[in-house]
């Protein structure tokens, strides 16, 4: 929400450019075609939302470059900002397509609309800095959540001083915080970020992961299960469609019904995965070869009765 006021504050335009099935928070103008819980309970666009607030967010599918060429074409003077999640996680994980982001990323530059990055679920899991870091591409813009505190209620967003300035008391874009500046959560971050700082990390974490998604998509393909393992770093999604899955629509597509099935069959077993379809699922450090390997095992068992 602060970040796009920061957006238009900036650019003095008006509308706003979101993916299909993207989530942001439960801002008003953010409510349009989300993912997350509107996806999981069928509520993409929320009651309570003025058409006036909806008619300045526009939308397009994921990974679709003929798409964002088109609407930048038609409204590119008229954006303030196109945010997205550089990985959407929210609709469940979908890696984007070789060059969508760059491509964005120009598009953005071309018509001066603020590019801004939601790494609320990105940020820290891809890489120290971020899937900014990872793929090489800057936003103008960037958000960061809760991930940041290691779980405690926090919440940043950034960019170059050349932005930042405009927000009050230097500039005069508006923002406050009721928890801005919280001792216990800020000192949480500082402890968080000197411990990721620290070079075995990530490669440690990447490994975990490699090895955890060979084997289960061997289990996969060995028994034709009609299901995608779509993945980025140390988050995940098991869809439940023959399909592959690189956006929301084709998301959708999933047997949620059956996704329910296998969620409370593994959880019987002791293998916590996230209760929706539309969610990503995360390996961390802690995770050792022998808790994956046992969580591998109680997947076929329930897979195979499922199919």
């Amino acid at each position: 929400m602060s970040a796009l006021r920061l957006a238009r504050g900036v650019t003095g335009r008006k509308k706003i450019l979101k993916i299909e099935g993207g989530y942001h928070g439960h801002a008003d103008s953010l409510l349009v075609k989300a993912g997350s819980g509107g996806a999981t309970l069928g509520v993409p666009d929320s009651l309570g939302v003025p058409a006036e607030f909806a008619e300045l967010t526009l939308t397009i599918p994921f990974n679709n470059r003929k798409a964002l060429e088109n609407v930048f074409k038609k409204e590119g003077k008229n954006l303030a900002a196109f945010i997205l999640e550089p990985v959407p996680a929210n609709m469940g994980v979908i890696p984007s397509e070789p060059g969508y982001l760059r491509f964005a990323r120009t598009l953005t530059r071309k018509y001066g609309v603020q590019l801004i990055f939601d790494e609320v679920i990105t940020g820290f899991r891809l890489a120290f800095g971020g899937a900014q870091e990872r793929f090489g591409i800057a936003s103008d813009l960037t958000c960061l959540g809760k991930v940041l505190g290691g779980g405690l209620p926090i919440a940043a967003f950034g960019g170059s001083a050349k932005y930042m300035n405009e927000l009050a008391p230097l500039g005069k874009v508006y923002q406050a915080g009721t928890l801005s500046g919280n001792p216990l959560a800020t000192s949480a971050a500082i402890w968080m970020l000197q411990k990721l700082s620290s070079k075995n990390v990530y490669p440690k974490l990447e490994k975990t992961s490699r090895d955890f998604y060979s084997k289960l998509r061997e289990r996969i393909e060995h028994f034709r299960w009609p299901i995608q393992l779509n993945a980025m770093g140390s988050f995940f999604t098991l869809f439940f469609t023959p399909n592959l899955v690189v956006d929301f629509r084709s998301a959708k597509e999933s047997n949620t019904k059956r996704y329910a099935k296998f969620f409370h069959g593994i959880l019987e077993e002791g293998v916590y995965f996230s209760p929706s379809q539309f969610e990503a699922n995360f390996l961390s450090t802690e995770h050792t070869p022998q808790e994956l390997n046992r969580a591998i095992r109680i997947f076929e068992r329930v897979l195979r009765r499922l199919f």
